[in-house]
């Protein structure tokens, strides 16, 4: 047995569960399993977990208590909702006077359609009086009559004001049903947004917290004593305990997975990850460093849920062509598992042997301009797979890797149907997929104004190789694949922070509010496993909407990572001088601390002033953060409140739409803080303070300061 420590990530998919160990130290993968979903085993997904983690224990010579993280990523809940395999909702609505009409009206959300045909299966009954014991117990029973097995308690500004859902569900809590109430998912205005989502988080609660408990009992039976860890939908992990509180936040985990694995494997600073499977591409951004999230769309309509912002495209590994008029047509929607087809870059040489071009109805419904190979080994599909690897776009030993000569031999027909040569086919058929994912990639861009200079593609995913290459040099943006592409997302699930986000909307909120909110995020976190010393928030305080919301990450101990090797001075020049797209002789170190070097140019404007871009890169020489035009202040924790003061003051912005405060970034210890989710000068410099408080004065710290436009 090995002594070494490892962190697990289990992702639980709908046909395989795949498991990967990851060197708790190195951050390096040890080991990878994978086994069928036991769906219909009496243990139910939990089972598969059990035997996934089993099997990675035995391959890498662990023992249970080697495991220093475990945590699992699942679709169960979203399979719940897209089945409308839900629990009966008894929604009790409270108010009096006019305010009783205005939750009468919640009763509405029963016409919620989960499924074609089939609706959300909600029982209402009203309480005017949540103090009123009598009251409360006929109500329950009212629903309960109806078939309700779980309850949710719903008031107009219970945000401000949770006593009285709280007491209607201390009178409920004796008849045994899971119950929550509608403040305990989101702290947001808005009565009906906020009653749907805690409804449906209610629908999919008895079936998730059943699976909780096994999951819970077998990983104890296994001997593993490590915090059990969930993966949540915007990119971190969540305790067990919190996902039996809101398991919504499981729903769109998938997706999250695997951008975590971009994030913290890749170690992705701006870029866009694409993860392609069979049949489609999930297409997510990184900013910053960060993931980008939004509230999602659940059933249809809007909701208070923070989930990463991916979007689809039905453009994958698997995707069939479509030919016609001596031209390629486009690249799926349909794939060849769907069409039950075999890829024709798989197959034998022998097989392929007198292949012709035919074209098909894969399924009832769809063209009938598809193309297949009609050859000596039955019919065979021509796929982005096998595009990719005429063009040897598909490295080494990656999932999708095919025989040259194969793969040659599929594209030759469509090459001689459209008057070209295979490299010429085979580009044809990459370039009908590209255009469908790149336009995507292109809006996600604009969206988020990403850096276009430092954009980097990553694709993971089994069908990475078909997309993500030809779409880089299509577009001009660096591209690669990432390491053990095809696992990216358990790798992902196993690397993954301890995440919370906290909103409240505060009109005018002022300092001491904004801190609260913070130590509120910091707090949550810590309360599910993470090491203090390793906890980080973000603050964004949204003067037009009066949001104030803090997200907190941590890992589950402190992290020293012994990665071997480390960048020298020239390795790190090299990666800042790449990223900032100048030769290395026109870069200059302007700051630096333990953790980090600051590097920057100047870069001259066609029409007026020239601008001083910003590149901070890590000891191991990846880029971490980029500033389009910044000022860089090197100073000591000790002195930093007066020149961040002076510094601030320099670079606030006036103009019509208000006052807006630099985005200053601090570099200090290992640590990254961003603060450019303030516009307000009081406040940031507050947030400054709360992030130095428990630091040494004589530490270096370092400010990237940027105006806002």
């Amino acid at each position: 047995m090995t002594t070494r420590r490892i962190r697990v990530g289990i992702d639980v998919g709908g046909t395989f569960t795949d498991a990967v160990a990851v060197d708790a130290t190195t951050l390096e993968l040890v080991g990878q399993v994978k086994v069928p979903t036991s769906h219909r085993h009496l243990d139910g997904v939990a089972h598969g977990i059990v035997e996934a983690l089993d099997r990675l224990l035995e391959e890498t010579g662990s023992a249970p208590g080697d495991v220093a993280f475990l945590a699992h990523g699942t679709t169960q809940a979203t399979n719940a909702l897209l089945e409308g395999d839900v629990a009966p909702v008894g929604l009790l609505g409270i108010g009096r006077g006019p305010g009783a009409a205005v939750t009468k009206r919640l009763a509405s959300l029963a016409r919620l359609e989960l499924t074609a045909g089939k609706r959300l299966p909600l029982h209402y009954a009203h309480i005017a009086e949540p103090l009123d014991a009598d009251a409360v117990r006929a109500a329950v029973e009212e629903v309960r009559g109806a078939g309700a097995e779980v309850l949710v308690a719903s008031e107009p500004f219970s945000v401000d004001d949770p006593e009285g859902e709280s007491a209607v569900l201390d009178t409920a809590r004796p008849y045994g049903l899971p119950m929550t109430a509608a403040h305990e998912i989101t702290s947001l205005y808005g009565l009906r947004k906020r009653t749907r989502t805690a409804v449906v988080n209610a629908a999919i609660l008895p079936r998730m917290l059943s699976t909780a408990d096994l999951v819970d009992a077998s990983i104890a039976k296994a001997g593993v004593t490590a915090p059990l860890m969930v993966m949540r939908c915007d990119g971190g992990v969540m305790s067990l305990d919190e996902m039996r509180r809101r398991p919504l936040l499981t729903v769109l985990s998938g997706p999250a997975a695997g951008v975590a694995g971009a994030l913290m494997q890749e170690r992705v600073s701006e870029g866009v990850f694409l993860e392609t499977g069979g049949t489609s591409t999930d297409i997510s951004v990184i900013h910053r460093g960060k993931v980008a999230v939004r509230h999602a769309t659940i059933l249809g309509k809007g909701s208070y849920l923070p989930a990463l912002d991916v979007r689809t495209v039905g453009v994958g590994g698997g995707s069939m062509v479509r030919v016609a008029d001596g031209k390629v047509v486009s690249a799926g929607p349909r794939s060849a598992h769907i069409a039950g087809l075999p890829y024709a870059c798989f197959a034998g040489v022998a097989e392929l042997r007198d292949a012709r071009l035919a074209t098909v109805r894969p399924m009832e419904g769809d063209p009938d301009d598809y193309a297949v190979l009609d050859a000596a080994g039955g019919r065979f599909a021509i796929t982005m797979t096998c595009a990719a690897n005429a063009l040897g776009r598909v490295p080494e030993g990656d999932f999708a890797r095919g025989a040259a000569e194969a793969a040659r031999l599929a594209l030759a027909p469509l090459a001689a149907a459209l008057g070209t040569d295979v490299a010429g086919a085979a580009a044809a058929v990459l370039d009908a997929g590209a255009r469908e994912v790149e336009s995507t990639v292109r809006a996600m861009v604009r969206d988020y104004r990403l850096d276009k200079d430092a954009v980097v593609l990553v694709g993971g995913g089994g069908g990475a190789a078909s997309v993500t290459p030809h779409l880089a040099a299509v577009t001009g943006f660096t591209g690669r694949i990432a390491r053990n592409s095809e696992v990216v997302s358990p790798i992902g699930v196993a690397l993954a922070l301890v995440r919370e986000q906290i909103e409240r909307i505060i009109p005018g909120a002022s300092q001491e509010q904004i801190l609260a909110v913070r130590d509120e995020a910091e707090h949550a976190v810590v309360a599910q496993g993470a090491a203090p010393d390793a906890v980080e928030v973000e603050v964004t305080v949204d003067p037009q909407t009066n949001t104030v919301r803090a997200v907190a990450t941590g890992a589950t101990e402190l992290r020293t990572q012994d990665r071997g090797h480390r960048a020298d001075d020239a390795e790190r020049l090299a990666a800042a001088a790449q990223s900032l797209k100048a030769r290395p002789d026109a870069v200059e170190v302007l700051a630096s601390t333990p953790a980090h070097t600051v590097y920057g140019t100047e870069s001259r404007r066609r029409f007026g002033a020239s601008r001083h871009p910003v590149r901070v890169v890590d000891a191991d020489g990846v880029v971490r953060l980029h500033a389009r035009d910044a000022r860089v202040v090197a100073t000591t924790v000790g002195e930093a409140p007066e020149v961040l003061s002076r510094v601030v003051t320099e670079t606030t912005s006036y103009g019509d739409g208000g006052v807006r405060a630099p985005a200053v970034r601090l570099l200090f210890g290992s640590r990254i803080a961003d603060l450019s989710g303030v516009l307000d000068e009081a406040p940031l410099l507050a947030l400054a303070r709360s992030e130095l408080r428990s630091r040494s004065p004589k530490e270096p710290l370092v400010a990237v300061v940027e105006a806002r436009s």
